[in-house]
């Protein structure tokens, strides 16, 4: 039997460089990884960028969409009024079997919102919540889950954050036996308030996961855990927080680097190892985040996504469909994690 080519939809209105970066990133996407895609939004505005762009060996198709959704707006009030924004049309192409995943910047709420809202909620699971991937200096990469989506949770939720990251991880980071560790101020087990105390008690307990205690903050980024796991206003702080020190780090290089000519002799002898270094830590490599708990592949991008972070969700979204991490969720989860 031939196998089936995966079609992701694309919303090509969000975020800050829409549709020109949307578009050229989905068709360079759809080349690179041998995907079709559904290009959705304004078909003047998507036709106009095609006209730029060498499209032979792509299958794609132009889903119309009159109205988007602006990042201030609320995702809520948006996606009920604006029934025919893009990031709401690429869902239901999803959700209609049009498309096996969705990749969405720009408005995290709504593009979280449309999901929900359309593809509907893995049974068991009470909240969706977002998993990104984090570089780390050890040999595998880790994931940070929530990173936005929940700002309030109970301990209970951060039960079933903890096992979608852990099959995430399993199955497309191919992580075997993933550790769980609860980010908070510290690493002993009496730090950090009732919220914190609680949920390392249900996690420390619960049978199925390799729990290995407390992540704090510093030990993001070292290996300590495969999947880290807090509610979505913590994660979202931390993950903004380390973009901030990276972008100044690389900064504080390039300005330093220009000082002198030794500078520019020293910088010349790094620039390669730098290029490297920028690589493995810039999100636009890990492209997006999946939203984890809906019943479709839904990968979020940052606001300023360019082309190539675009080309990478795509990448994301494949991985996640080939491995077919929904089901996996459902089968190991359903029943296991319901929140009273």
């Amino acid at each position: 039997m031939t196998k089936r080519r995966i079609t992701i939809a694309i919303d090509c209105m969000g975020g800050d460089f829409a549709p020109h970066e949307l578009v050229k990133g989905a068709i360079s996407g759809g080349r690179e990884h041998q995907v079709d895609v559904l290009l959705v939004g304004a078909p003047e505005a998507i036709q106009k960028e095609l006209a730029q762009l060498d499209v032979q060996g792509v299958k794609f198709e132009i889903i119309p969409a009159s109205q988007t959704i602006d990042m201030a707006e609320s995702p809520g009030s948006a996606i009920r009024k604006k029934k025919d924004a893009s990031v709401v049309v690429a869902s239901q192409c999803v959700a209609k079997g049009q498309a096996q995943g969705l990749v969405a910047v720009g408005n995290t709420g709504a593009a979280m919102a449309a999901a929900l809202f359309n593809m509907g909620r893995i049974e068991g699971i009470d909240r969706p919540a977002i998993a990104v991937v984090l570089p780390t200096t050890a040999k595998n990469p880790a994931i940070l889950i929530d990173a936005g989506a929940n700002a309030d949770c109970i301990p209970e939720m951060l039960i079933q954050f903890a096992k979608m990251g852990g099959i995430f991880v399993e199955s497309v980071l191919r992580v075997k036996n993933p550790r769980v560790g609860l980010l908070n101020i510290g690493e002993e087990y009496s730090k950090g308030n009732t919220f914190s105390l609680s949920t390392y008690k249900l996690l420390e307990s619960h049978e199925g996961l390799q729990f290995v205690g407390n992540i704090e903050g510093k030990h993001l980024f070292d290996g300590s855990a495969d999947v880290i796991v807090c509610d979505g206003f913590t994660g979202n702080v931390a993950l903004k927080t380390a973009e901030g020190v990276g972008k100044m780090v690389m900064k504080i290089f390039k300005d330093e680097a220009g000082q002198s000519l030794r500078a520019k002799a020293g910088a010349l002898l790094v620039k390669s190892a730098m290029k490297k270094v920028k690589r493995k830590v810039s999100d636009e490599e890990f492209g997006g985040a999946l939203l984890l708990g809906v019943k479709g592949i839904c990968v979020i991008g940052h606001g300023g996504s360019n082309a190539y972070a675009v080309q990478n969700a795509i990448r994301v979204a494949k991985e996640a469909i080939e491995q077919d991490v929904i089901a996996k969720i459902e089968s190991k989860v359903a029943q296991a994690c319901v929140v009273p």
